[in-house]
């Protein structure tokens, strides 16, 4: 196993800051855990965040990782105030990205209201929220032609869910980069299902069919909550559905239809989201076991579906092709396994060159220890 190269990971969604809040937030379900994220995105300025995402994208890289799609939308400073440089904390972590050599596809997110009755957003929301999608859309575009001629950065968009961007503006934020990938988070948590029926007579994946959000260009992430209608939509979509496992196991988030989803047409991507573990032999795994515990069945995810998970669809979401590779170090882990995805760990890739692990460490704690000074 040593001295073979395998395909670079992809991961597909990632929100940077969140690493801050590894082995220390709590709350007793989703919406206690955010309580604690609010906390962390309010002492953030462009400086320190580029230091935190400097830090947790040198730990994708040395765990095998060849690109990320960030879902960034913490954009203003504090109280909502736009930046000089509107788009200051976007470049602040494409410059992470770029200085530690992994790729970026920056998904510019939409946040426009904190929920379906359209009441106003918290404090802690502010650094979020356009005026609306219009405004989103120009800072979005001028983002994505400064950046066009980079082959290592994609700036896509994003709908941060429907509880956040209301009905009427869902069609804008589709169409505002048509040529892009477009990622949304739907159906998280049940509480987000209810809601969403309640004020619209329809589930999140339907409500931004109507929209006409989905398309093979589009990815939805989480899905853990889908009736049977909304796996259809997604599957003839011909589009992409992110599952995070460690994240949405540690957020009690659900099981989603992995199967399911992949046997209606979608096709399957894996995440880190909250950065709870940034592992993609992990993630990989955790898509098959879910499945397992949900089925009672092993066989429902194969290696090398996994791979093409983790790798050629996973890049091809974030609109990028092929991303390098990696190598093995023989391990315990490892000993006398004929395929690495049911048995490696990030702890086993060999370091790329130019990144040292002991330069990472000390960068992770020295960023995250100023995040929670400030608090």
């Amino acid at each position: 196993m040593s001295g073979a190269t395998y395909p670079a990971f992809a991961n597909c969604h990632s929100h940077a800051f969140h690493r801050a809040l590894r082995g220390r937030a709590g709350g007793s379900d989703f919406w206690g855990w955010s309580d604690g994220m609010y906390r962390v995105a309010q002492v953030l300025d462009p400086d320190l965040y580029f230091r935190l995402a400097r830090a947790a994208y040198a730990e994708m890289a040395l765990a095998g990782i060849g690109a990320v799609g960030e879902f960034h939308y913490l954009h203003h400073d504090r109280g909502g105030v736009p930046y000089a440089e509107p788009n200051a904390m976007a470049e602040a972590v494409i410059a992470a990205a770029w200085e530690v050599g992994l790729r970026i596809c920056l998904l510019d997110t939409c946040y426009l209201r904190a929920g379906f009755d359209g009441e106003e957003p918290a404090p802690a929301q502010l650094r979020f929220v356009h005026p609306d999608a219009e405004a989103w859309a120009i800072g979005a575009a001028e983002l994505a032609a400064r950046h066009a001629d980079n082959p290592a950065v994609v700036i896509g968009a994003a709908i941060h869910s429907v509880r956040a961007v209301d009905e009427a503006s869902l069609s804008t934020v589709a169409s505002a980069l048509p040529e892009a990938p477009l990622h949304v988070h739907v159906s998280e948590q049940p509480a987000e299902n209810a809601a969403c029926l309640a004020a619209t007579g329809r589930t999140p994946v339907q409500l931004l069919a109507d929209a006409g959000v989905w398309s093979p260009r589009t990815t939805a992430v989480h899905a853990t909550h889908l009736s049977d209608e909304d796996v259809r939509t997604l599957g003839n979509s011909g589009g992409y559905v992110c599952f995070c496992p460690t994240t949405e196991a540690e957020l009690a988030d659900g099981i989603g239809p992995s199967l399911a989803l992949r046997t209606a047409g979608a096709r399957l991507t894996l995440g880190s989201d909250s950065n709870t573990v940034i592992d993609m032999f992990a993630e990989a795994r955790g898509l098959a076991m879910h499945e397992r515990l949900g089925s009672g069945v092993r066989d429902g995810w194969s290696a090398e579906a996994l791979w093409q998970a983790a790798t050629s669809d996973g890049a091809a979401s974030l609109g990028f092709g092929g991303l390098g590779g990696f190598e093995l170090s023989r391990s315990v882990r490892t000993a006398g396994a004929d395929e690495p995805l049911w048995a490696a760990s990030a702890a086993d890739v060999v370091p790329p060159g130019g990144l040292d692990p002991d330069w990472v460490r000390a960068e992770l704690e020295a960023a995250i220890a100023e995040v929670w000074g400030r608090l």
